[in-house]
């Protein structure tokens, strides 16, 4: 399973209870439906009540079973609820994962510190309590998969963003920590983190705005569902880090090797940050649930549907015997006997 922890592959989806918070949009709906809709029993988690009884409703219409637990991921004893429903409903879960998150948008001195402190408390407290009430209930279970939402962010600063970022490498460092944690203590939990670029999700509308412009998301831009398919890909077959996108993975090795250089970019990331509209919603959901419900953002037909990159980090191992395929043809056509010269 390539240092994810736990122990190679999972049950099959149909067979799992799969626990998704920050359910009522964006990533953590289009994973909520996308599990239901593979046979999963699903519990949907965040803030919003009504977004999530409408939610679950409609995964039961399709045939789907769901169950919607109204809480705040910042708050223990909500999370530890998320749980006990779980148990309560469906006799304990196989895979939790983390995706409720907010961001907000401005520059750092001027962002109020209830505003940092809100950020924080759902970003990275909010997987921290996830992760722990997790692992208590796989420690009683013998195992089972956790997934955290990180970000491209997780690897790479981005102004204007600058607590999101904080938020997003503290995830990783946590998220790191515990895996070695767990395999210390030889807890078979597979515990993988996903990095994705840009996704079309209300992200933007629903953040906090300090600018005096409206937010939107530096392209490439993809679409929630090739997010939700590796995250639903790792409940079955664990991997430790999944980036979403090429230009994830391009940034991110573009940093590390010339990280002066990358500092450079902060005018042109700023610019690809900012619509030309002034702002409609600059207060956003980061005090209280608003707008939810919607898993896309609105960025149009600039959204990639698929990623090549993801989909063959997914499946490592055929990628490798491609790779050796195509290595032993090219070894085979310059090594291989030479036709015969005719004597004159």
């Amino acid at each position: 399973m390539s240092g994810a922890g736990g122990s190679g592959r999972r049950p099959p989806l149909a067979r799992q209870v799969v626990v998704v918070t920050g359910a009522s949009s964006g990533i953590g709906l289009a994973t909520a439906r996308m599990a239901a809709a593979r046979g999963a029993r699903v519990v949907l988690a965040a803030r919003s009540a009504d977004a999530l009884a409408e939610i679950r409703a409609g995964i039961e219409a399709d045939g789907g079973q769901a169950i919607d637990v109204p809480a705040d991921v910042g708050a223990r004893a909500d999370v530890e609820r998320i749980a006990a429903r779980a148990v309560e409903a469906f006799g304990g879960f196989d895979t939790w994962v983390n995706v409720a998150g907010l961001t907000i948008y401005g520059p750092l001195g001027q962002i109020s510190d209830a505003d940092h402190e809100r950020l924080l408390r759902t970003n990275l407290w909010g997987t921290v309590l996830g992760s722990l009430v997790a692992v208590d209930h796989f420690r009683s279970r013998g195992g089972g998969g956790l997934i955290n939402l990180g970000s491209v962010a997780s690897d790479l600063p981005f102004p204007f963003q600058g607590m999101y970022v904080a938020s997003k490498h503290a995830v990783k460092g946590f998220t790191d920590a515990l895996r070695m944690e767990l395999l210390q203590e030889g807890l078979p939990v597979a515990v993988t983190l996903v990095k994705p670029a840009s996704v079309d999700t209300p992200l933007p509308q629903r953040a906090r705005n300090y600018m005096e412009r409206e937010p939107t998301l530096p392209p490439p831009v993809y679409a929630p569902e090739v997010v939700a398919r590796a995250i639903l890909h790792a409940a079955v077959h664990p991997q430790r880090d999944i980036y979403i996108g090429g230009a994830a993975k391009l940034m991110v090795a573009t940093k590390e090797f010339a990280p002066g250089a990358f500092d450079y970019l902060a005018p042109a990331i700023t610019a690809f940050q900012k619509r030309s509209r002034p702002p409609e919603h600059p207060e956003g959901a980061l005090h209280a649930p608003v707008r939810a419900g919607d898993v896309r953002g609105g960025q149009g037909a600039l959204v990639l549907n698929s990623s090549a990159y993801t989909r063959a980090s997914l499946h490592p191992l055929a990628l490798t015997g491609l790779a050796a395929a195509g290595l032993a043809l090219g070894a085979a056509t310059l090594l291989g006997p030479r036709p015969r010269r005719r004597r004159l």
